[in-house]
């Protein structure tokens, strides 16, 4: 039996927004993709200063229904991989096969895919130029009012790196892009459809 293949997740240091009002993860961008990849999967949990990464408050008030963003809260084994979370400065990522961003194959949900805002190939070229790509769009961002909240909208990066931006034909619905690795999902209803798509992709 071969050795699991291992995944990165990578989750925000930020506890505030520009605006001061509390962040950082959003719950079910990490909950739904965790329960697709982790019966089969060796999952790392990561973040910019480590430990105890925080956590939106408002995604858990917003789905405290959803019975795998609660499940993913009650989790023991989540609970102590949050505790242990490495330090992004201790991680190598050639240790990975993937490195996925909730909000790399590389996978990314919602404001997850900014983490790739600066990221360029190993000829200095953005990674999203000549590529498609998905992530919160425009009007997303203004129907949340949180356009001034956050240092660059999504949608115009990808579109300013010559990428080719896609979106869903209403806000808010399911939305992924997959063009070769780099794995994008438009928001928080994209995250289980990504999680499987990183899936089919490390298969």
């Amino acid at each position: 039996m071969s050795a699991q293949k291992k995944i990165l997740f990578v989750f925000t240091s930020a506890n505030t927004n520009l605006l001061g009002n509390p962040t950082g993860w959003y719950l079910p961008e990490a909950a739904h993709p965790y329960y697709v990849l982790a019966p089969t999967h060796n999952i790392t949990f990561a973040s910019p200063a480590g430990a105890n990464p925080p956590l939106d408050p408002f995604s858990v008030e917003q789905f405290k229904e959803d019975e795998e963003s609660q499940k993913f809260l009650g989790d023991a084994d989540v609970k102590k991989m949050l505790a242990e979370a490495k330090k992004l400065t201790d991680i190598d990522p050639d240790d990975y096969d993937a490195i996925f961003y909730p909000g790399g194959p590389t996978a990314a949900v919602c404001h997850g895919p900014g983490a790739f805002a600066k990221a360029t190939d190993s000829n200095n070229v953005s990674i999203f130029k000549g590529r498609r790509a998905t992530g919160f769009s425009n009007l997303e961002e203004e129907l949340f009012k949180m356009v001034k909240a956050i240092p660059f909208l999504l949608e115009d990066n990808i579109k300013s790196n010559e990428g080719a931006y896609e979106k869903a034909a209403e806000p808010w619905a399911e939305h992924v892009v997959v063009d070769g690795n780099l794995i994008t999902g438009q928001n928080p209803a994209s995250a289980r459809a990504i999680g499987q798509a990183l899936l089919r992709a490390l298969r």
